[in-house]
């Protein structure tokens, strides 16, 4: 697949009363076409100024990003706005236009790209229904659900055909149920309309529902990228266990136990592991947290377990779970 945008070595430095603060630590990706890519990070970690580079909405202060291998940093005027045309965004707030009713927001990229009259409204109409709201078209804003406000939004950027949609912390003002809606809406875009899809987040649940690949953005560096699922198995770096591992609600009985995580995916998820455990060596685990969940159409599960205090126990217990073909990481407290 051909990358949408590589950014190679991106650095950003803010300089305010004589003092810098750097938001980006020299980050190298790329996102391919057609995938639903996650960046992800706590508040202040830099993954908003880091979807802003991509449609140069921020200038780098180093490295380059590229979109379709054009360098954005050496577009002039003209060719930037030819490019952010087909970098469509939406955001947590929605931003739409209270005074006009739904189908005159969704006209709105229409009229500045010069589609005028009846083609524009047949367009706008489309994009109403592909989102499922063509029957609020005389609507205004104030009358609508958030869910329903994020919908005319996702209509608004579409109207454009454009090969990328930014989704800036879209979901973070709606609740679980609006939230769940549309994801399926944009998963359902992304097949139906090839369309690439980049979201910015701080919830790992939005990653594991809908993305392909996914970034994490710890303190302005890099902290780690690949599939959601082998992140999601495995995860390597500090930020993203603490994205991926579960809370405990039970405590250890003990403060210096040694606890472990243990994920299981597939027809796996549907094994009784614990009891073969017992049934097998002998040896018993308590079970601090566990839950199961979808991770981008797969069934994964994970558990946090205590292990007993002989090390001798510990590795046959490790030792089953390993045999067992799951992915084991050690819990640092």
């Amino acid at each position: 697949m051909a990358a949408v945008f590589s950014l190679d070595n991106v650095t950003k430095v803010y300089r305010n009363d004589g003092k810098e603060f750097s938001a980006l630590k020299g980050i190298s990706l790329d996102i391919e076409e057609g995938e639903i890519f996650g960046i992800i990070g706590m508040s202040g970690a830099g993954k908003s100024t880091l979807v802003r580079t991509l449609n140069r909405l921020e200038d780098v202060s180093s490295g380059k990003v590229s979109f379709y291998d054009q360098d954005l940093a050496q577009l002039k005027a003209p060719e930037l706005r030819k490019v952010r045309r087909q970098i469509a965004m939406i955001f947590q707030s929605f931003n739409l236009l209270g005074q006009r009713t739904v189908l005159s927001n969704v006209l709105q990229p229409l009229r500045i790209a010069g589609i005028k009259g009846r083609e524009a409204k047949e367009k706008a109409l489309e994009m109403l229904e592909v989102v499922g709201l063509e029957d609020k078209k005389n609507q205004f804003p104030s009358r609508l659900s958030g869910g329903q406000r994020q919908r005319v939004a996702i209509a608004r950027a579409l109207a454009s055909n454009p090969k990328v949609l930014l989704c800036d912390e879209a979901t973070s003002a709606l609740d679980p149920k609006m939230t769940g809606e549309i994801l399926d809406l944009l998963k359902e875009i992304n097949k139906t309309r090839k369309l690439t899809i980049v979201i910015i987040t701080h919830e790992m649940s939005v990653i594991e529902k809908i993305c392909d690949k996914v970034a994490i953005i710890d303190e302005g560096n890099l902290a780690e990228t690949g599939e959601v699922k082998e992140v999601f198995r495995s995860p390597k770096s500090a930020a993203a266990k603490k994205l991926v591992f579960p809370s405990n609600p039970y405590d250890p009985s003990k403060p210096e136990s040694r606890l472990i995580r243990v994920a299981f995916d597939g027809l796996a998820a549907s094994r009784p592991f614990i009891a073969e455990l017992v049934e097998k060596t002998g040896r018993k685990v308590n079970i601090l947290s566990a839950n199961t969940k979808s991770v981008g159409g797969i069934g994964y599960g994970q558990m946090v377990l205590e292990l007993p205090e002989s090390k001798a126990d510990q590795d046959v217990i490790i030792n089953f779970f390993t045999e067992s073909g799951l992915s084991i990481s050690e819990v640092v407290r």
